[in-house]
């Protein structure tokens, strides 16, 4: 009893300053129709103060490591085969190529710009992925170097930035392209980069549009368990994680993730606690980003410079360009 009176006082200060940091962008989202990880992530940084040594660091490190994992495995619960198997061979493979060939010409890119090539993974695999929740992801399995928690940071604000300006000007492109309801669902989930920017890019058109541009969006997400795994292989070989120790092959989030994505599919999970997964998967990301945000000063971001910006939107047109292309040309 006495120990979890001490667990208490050394964890619960911190993780209730995040839990209600998180709440507050919640709030101030759904009052101004804005991303709500871009909220926590400034939220958070203007109480970077309680991250200082105190009573809250243990509880922010906590909810920035071990809350940011299980909010990733829970997004296992959004997905099922039946889901992906109602889109025909065409869109699986346009959205395992993009996935695929985004984050290699990232890697690239980011090499050639004079970046650390995990910052283009990490970047790269946001926007061919799933945005802030697989950058927080990708960061949780990446190996531990300077500036690490900045690039992420910088990542989850770049794809809350872009996702925002793509839910408006993508339903006009798809318009202006004249792409079908079905063809436009699929550009709208294949390249916007946040699940919830997807939803509203894509009833914004139309609910045929919307249901395909979620499902699409639906089986990036799932892209996220093998590019988790080949982030963990690059972390094993350079024994490099955050305990100095050569992690998992497959670390336990990234199986709890494809095993409740497997459940789901079979049924196993009944619609309401699906519905309470997923829920408590946004609260997950939702508060580990708001705690990422509190353990990063702001004035880190002004020396990222230029060529970060320029990398991020060279990725975000990329993706655009490829599955736009992809489409057209199998008309």
């Amino acid at each position: 009893m006495t120990g979890l009176r001490m667990l208490a006082g050394r964890y619960v200060p911190g993780l209730l300053a995040s839990v209600i940091v998180a709440i507050a962008a919640h709030s101030l989202a759904s009052q101004y129709q804005a991303p709500v990880m871009l909220f926590a992530l400034l939220l958070g940084m203007a109480m970077n103060f309680l991250s200082s040594e105190g009573p809250c660091k243990p509880g922010i490190d906590l909810a920035a490591r071990g809350v940011l994992r299980l909010g990733v495995a829970l997004l296992g619960t959004r997905i099922t085969l039946e889901q992906i198997a109602a889109l025909g061979w065409h869109p699986v493979l346009l959205v395992i190529a993009s996935v695929v060939v985004t984050i290699l010409l990232s890697m690239l890119a980011a090499r050639a710009m004079g970046f650390n090539v995990l910052f283009g993974l990490l970047s790269g695999g946001a926007t061919a992925i799933c945005g802030a929740s697989a950058a927080l992801a990708l960061s949780a399995a990446l190996p531990a170097h300077p500036g690490k928690e900045r690039a992420t940071l910088f990542t989850v604000i770049g794809v809350s930035a872009l996702s925002t300006a793509a839910m408006i000007v993508y339903p006009v492109i798809a318009r202006a392209f004249g792409l079908d309801p079905i063809q436009a669902g699929v550009f709208l989930g294949g390249t916007i980069h946040d699940v919830a920017q997807v939803v509203g890019a894509g009833y914004s058109l139309s609910h045929e549009t919307g249901d395909t541009a979620t499902v699409v969006k639906l089986l990036r997400v799932a892209m996220l368990l093998p590019v988790i795994l080949a982030a963990t292989m690059i972390t094993r070989a350079r024994g490099g994680h955050e305990s100095g120790q050569r992690p998992p092959l497959l670390p336990w989030f990234a199986v709890a993730f494809f095993g409740f994505a497997v459940l789901s599919s079979f049924g196993a999970i009944p619609p309401v606690l699906r519905k309470a997964g997923t829920d408590l998967s946004t609260w997950c990301l939702i508060t580990a980003i708001a705690a990422l945000g509190m353990k990063i000063q702001l004035k880190e971001l002004t020396t990222v410079g230029i060529r970060p910006v320029l990398l991020m939107l060279g990725q975000t047109a990329f993706l655009a360009a490829w599955v736009l292309g992809m489409l057209w040309l199998a008309r």
